[in-house]
């Protein structure tokens, strides 16, 4: 008979009930340790933040509610056959995040730190917009009103449910989530709607909180918001969305024409939203309007005026690519923003995602792209800064315009260059960001102007100051004719060396230079970006904090700041303080290699890499 040993001996009835107390002990334990140790107690691993947040026993069900279905909305230009939703295995892609090491106690405490400042500056504003605003669509900054700009639903509330989410907020995160149940898209405060609007903030909203938090009823919201937006694409030759939806029209009749005259942004950017909302539902209808839209962009992209490039406006009746001009700001920036990123979205298995950024990267770098002029060169070598660029005959002239709405180019050169392989790219990301942050600092306010122009250099290798080249660059754009005009208009304006114009002085709460910094900081590791994100958030908050939330800037130059502008977007809830938060998180809170986000900064979930979707 074998011996009966500590090994094999079963355990008494009494030995396991001491072992389950002990274990019990060690996990109150470890909570307790997690919510009191020193530094932020929302700072834990994602998993446990997923499951607190998501842990909703003492929370009842939430029921929709809407006077009208969207789904029983009239199509007339009816769809024969769908493009399919690719399916299959997705590809395995190329890490993203840099391998971030352990932390010291005290790198730890400065991050927190600086994380809990940003979420506190967050509660501070949704408080008064829970309290004075409440289901507006956004809280007037100064008077402390509610106003209505983008239908009448509740922009900031729906904006704002992801970032609720992601700073810990559980209970403010389940009161909007009731919020949005009772919003009703059957009636809007407005005659017709911006598409792409409503579709970044309102669906793409929607969409992420049903991402991250799972609930039910987010998903059924977002289906009749996307069945509303999907009469936008009721339009004959081909079923191309529209700039504008008529609601009315869209509830009663259906049937439109498309557009003569669409900016590029308008047409291309919507295909995040659609593309998720076609994974979670297994709908491929809502895929094949927008994939249709990728196809006519690929058959093309290389017959356009500048081939590579698209032009600001796009007539989608006659399906013409003609524009001279060309643009990464305004009025076409997320529709590149959208190649690298649907790339992933759709676990590379759609190939001409990854064509279109190719053959679009590579002449934004060869033409858009460009260095400044500036005393120092030693800084102005590891700086770059994207411009307009336009078509006469066989020339092609940059305009050396830059736009706040334009930062958002470093995280995107950094994030495709990750996502497919290309070393330069993730350079050329780390440039503009650069860029992005030296513009910030330059001015006295510590914020960067919504539009400026720089004396651009000729070479980006060789660049030597040239004031004379500046000074003519500064009388060009203010129309000056002598050296007094050029030293007023320096003094006046504020020019910084090297600039020539501040075309726009105001800072409008934009998110994308933190955007870039977020995203080159998660992809290098490099320590600076957080210093950098830390100015930027101290002048921001400097510049724009009211008595009820932050206000937009008049003029960047003022400083101190002058009194702000009674105006807050839902992008200030939606992007600007999450970018600044995530920046400041651990950097498993919303993983590059898990997420993408959408150009109103909502995370979809990616999908799984060798698990067929």
């Amino acid at each position: 008979m074998p011996r009966r040993t500590a090994a094999n001996q079963p355990l008494s009835r009494r030995h396991k009930r001491n072992l389950s107390y002990a274990f019990v002990v060690a996990f109150v334990f470890a909570i307790l340790y997690i919510f009191n140790a020193p530094g932020d107690p929302l700072g834990v691993p994602f998993n446990l933040h997923e499951a607190y947040m998501n842990d909703r026993a003492n929370v009842d069900g939430f029921v929709a509610k809407d006077t009208y279905d969207w789904r029983t909305a009239p199509f007339q230009h009816t769809i024969a056959d769908y493009i399919q939703l690719p399916t299959g295995t997705p590809k395995t892609m190329p890490k993203v995040q840099f391998d971030f090491p352990p932390e010291t106690s005290s790198q730890r405490a400065k991050r927190e730190a600086r994380r809990v400042a940003v979420r506190e500056e967050f509660q501070r504003s949704w408080e008064n917009y829970r309290a004075l605003a409440w289901g507006q669509d956004e809280l007037a900054p100064i008077t402390g009103k509610g106003a209505e700009s983008f239908g009448g639903w509740g922009a900031t509330l729906v904006d704002a449910l992801d970032t609720l989410w992601i700073m810990g907020l559980k209970d403010e995160f389940y009161e909007a989530v009731e919020a949005v149940a009772a919003i009703d898209f059957g009636i809007s405060e407005s005659t017709s709607i911006s598409v792409f609007e409503t579709t970044i903030r309102y669906l793409g909203g929607l969409l992420s909180a049903y991402d991250l938090s799972h609930e039910k009823v987010l998903l059924e919201k977002a289906i009749q918001l996307g069945e509303m937006l999907y009469r936008a694409f009721d339009t004959k030759p081909n079923n191309f969305p529209l700039d504008r939806l008529m609601l009315d029209n869209a509830k009663n009749k259906g049937g439109f024409n498309a557009d003569s005259s669409i900016c590029f942004a308008a047409l291309g950017s919507l295909t995040m939203e659609f593309t998720r909302l076609a994974q979670v539902t297994q709908k491929s209808k809502y895929y094949d309007v927008v994939a249709k839209v990728t196809n006519f962009l690929d058959m093309h992209q290389n017959k356009t005026n500048i081939p590579g490039l698209f032009p600001i406006f796009i007539n989608a009746y006659k399906e013409e690519i003609v524009g001279t001009s060309f643009t990464v700001g305004a009025m076409a920036d997320s529709s590149y923003e959208y190649f690298p990123k649907m790339h992933a979205l759709l676990g590379g298995l759609e190939p001409t995602y990854e064509k279109l950024w190719k053959d679009s990267s590579a002449m934004i770098d060869k033409h858009m792209l460009f260095r400044p002029m500036l005393p120092d060169t030693e800084p102005g070598k590891d700086l770059l800064f994207c411009g307009d660029v336009s078509i006469s005959g066989d020339e092609i002239k940059l305009d050396s315009e830059m736009q706040h709405l334009t930062c958002f180019i470093g995280g995107m050169f950094g994030l495709a260059g990750r996502l497919m392989p290309n070393p330069h790219h993730v350079e050329l990301g780390a440039k503009l960001t650069e860029g992005c942050i030296y513009a910030y600092h330059a001015m006295p306010s510590g914020i960067m102007p919504e539009i400026f122009d720089l004396a651009p250099c000729a070479s980006r290798t060789d660049c030597a100051w040239n004031a004379s080249f500046w000074e003519a660059e500064v009388l060009r754009r203010s129309y000056g004719h002598s050296h007094a005009d050029f030293e007023a208009t320096v003094a006046k304006e504020s020019l910084p060396p090297g600039f020539t114009a501040l075309r726009d002085k105001r800072y409008l709460l934009r998110p994308e230079a933190i955007e870039s910094v977020m995203i080159m900081y998660r992809i290098t590791g490099h320590e600076e970006y957080l210093d950098h994100a830390w100015d930027m958030f101290v002048s921001v908050v400097r510049a724009t904090q009211t008595d009820y939330a932050n206000g937009q800037v008049f003029d960047v130059t003022a400083d101190p700041p002058a009194m702000p502008e009674n105006k807050m977007e839902s992008f200030w809830f939606g992007e600007t303080l999450k970018y600044f938060y995530l920046t400041f998180s651990p950097p498993d809170m919303i993983s590059l290699d898990e997420w993408v986000f959408n150009t109103e900064a909502h995370p979809f979930r990616r999908p799984v890499a060798g698990v067929k979707g």
